[in-house]
């Protein structure tokens, strides 16, 4: 596996007796060259697992291996500089992600230059050809951010993150910000680099649809928690988490071939609180179908056949 997860945590400190659990105790691996995509409400944790894998956050507990070596728990600058040429992110927001005072040259090229600054036209080149694979003329190098829209912005943290050549990609819903057919073109795009550079992807997304067809293994998160992992295909048209079918009945079917076999109804209600949660089921306050043992005992993440875990007492 190039990326191994065991028992990750991540609480932020509200008051002394407060505490967010946006992490609480996740396990799981992505192998190499795969695409695992993630889905979940807003506020269920997918950004702040990603950006604590790559150490953005600090880890509060557990750990993560990364090619075998065991990543820090607090990064330092070293640390980031270390990681970088292997592992890298593509934010969401195109808007704040990007210094303003730089030019889209200097923004691309600054990973590169932090390695080595000594052929400037090595570097000004390779920045033409990142612009080129994400749909930008290179004429545009010498622009700033405010000179582009959000859909240029975001191409522009792709190129960025890319150009470096990293093993391994947090995709932060990087075509959140785009037009319908400028995400096919870089969809398609990070379909063809996963092979060519040997890339691993997470991909995060809200788009459950999109998220079948980029991902090998999609993976459900509710409230910090997995409760669903398997091949996309199996999670998409045959959910077991109550959670996972309510998600998925949400989400239109664009291709009419596929048929869904039952209705399940939308979820209600919104994602509970993620501070100083309680033990039992975090799904119980809009689960149709709770039992005395889901108030009591926390499910675990189990093996329920060839590559399918769930966290559910009742399946």
């Amino acid at each position: 596996m190039l990326l191994e997860v065991k028992n990750l945590k991540k609480y932020f400190t509200i008051s002394r007796h407060q505490h967010l659990h946006a992490v609480d105790d996740l396990s799981f691996s992505i192998g190499e060259k795969e695409v695992l995509g993630l889905v979940g409400e807003s506020g269920s944790g997918k950004t702040t697992l990603g950006k604590t894998l790559i150490g953005i956050h600090d880890k509060t507990a557990g750990e993560v291996f990364f090619k075998g070596q065991q990543l820090p728990d607090s990064y330092t600058k070293n640390d980031f500089q270390r990681q970088a040429k292997d592992i890298q992110i593509i934010f969401q927001d195109p808007y704040n992600s990007l210094n303003s005072r730089m030019t889209a040259q200097e923004i691309i090229a600054e990973g590169l230059l932090i390695r080595d600054k000594s052929n400037l036209a090595e570097v000004k080149d390779k920045v033409a050809y990142w612009l080129h694979q994400v749909g930008l003329s290179p004429d545009y190098m010498s622009r700033y951010p405010h000179e582009f829209s959000g859909g240029q912005r975001q191409r522009i943290g792709i190129a960025r993150a890319l150009i470096v050549e990293p093993k391994f990609v947090v995709c932060d819903e990087p075509i959140s910000a785009l037009d319908v057919s400028v995400q096919a073109q870089i969809v398609q795009l990070l379909d063809k680099l996963k092979d060519s550079m040997g890339l691993t992807l997470l991909f995060i997304a809200h788009d459950l649809s999109m998220v079948r067809y980029v991902s090998d293994r999609m993976a459900v998160m509710y409230l910090g928690s997995l409760i669903e992992i398997g091949p996309s295909n199996d999670v998409y048209f045959d959910p077991k988490h109550p959670y996972t079918k309510a998600l998925i009945a949400s989400n239109p079917e664009p291709d009419p071939k596929y048929e869904r076999e039952h209705e399940t109804p939308l979820i209600k209600g919104e994602i509970p609180s993620p501070i100083n949660l309680k033990p039992g089921c975090r799904f119980i306050g809009r689960c149709p179908m709770v039992e005395a043992r889901c108030r009591e005992e926390t499910p675990a993440l189990r093996e329920i056949g060839e590559n399918r875990q769930v966290a559910c007492h009742l399946i």
